[in-house]
């Protein structure tokens, strides 16, 4: 019986380890929409084009996250492990391009900064987010994709 009880705690442990890496990007993903959506309801002047934009890119990154944590919670349950050979490959391919991508992107944005006169943290902001979008593009690409023999 004890053996029995052992096993079971075991399988329990391995279970909710890995639905914890899960649950946090549901935590994440509510934490950025409740953030969101304080910034948007307690705003008194009129939104700006860019500004729902921004809200929009948002909004994205919160779903792309939320479908990651889906695809996390069901690999889950059917047993499968957290990360094999596959999945980390795509990770550093998503990454290196990503970087590679995003330091094109901060160049365009050093340039038109200096023609376009917004403030600092709108900037930033903007540079993040196309970072996320980024990243979220080349993850897709390449784990539909797959990743070819090299």
């Amino acid at each position: 019986m004890l053996s029995i009880s052992n096993f079971v705690l075991e399988l329990l442990n391995k279970y909710l380890k890995v639905m914890k890496k899960g649950v946090i990007v549901f935590i994440l993903a509510a934490l950025v929409l409740v953030t969101t959506g304080i910034w948007f309801f307690s705003s008194t002047e009129k939104f700006k084009l860019y500004e729902f934009v921004g809200f929009g890119v948002i909004i994205l990154v919160v779903g792309f996250a939320v479908f990651i944590g889906f695809k996390r919670l069901n690999s889950a349950k059917r047993g499968e492990p957290a990360e094999d050979e596959l999945s980390k490959k795509v990770m550093q391919k998503t990454a290196a391009c990503s970087y590679y991508v995003s330091l094109y992107i901060w160049l365009a944005i050093m340039y038109f900064s200096d023609k376009i006169k917004y403030e600092t943290h709108t900037v930033i902001g903007t540079g993040i987010l196309g970072m996320a979008i980024t990243f979220a593009v080349c993850w897709l690409v390449f784990n539909f994709r797959g990743i070819r023999n090299e």
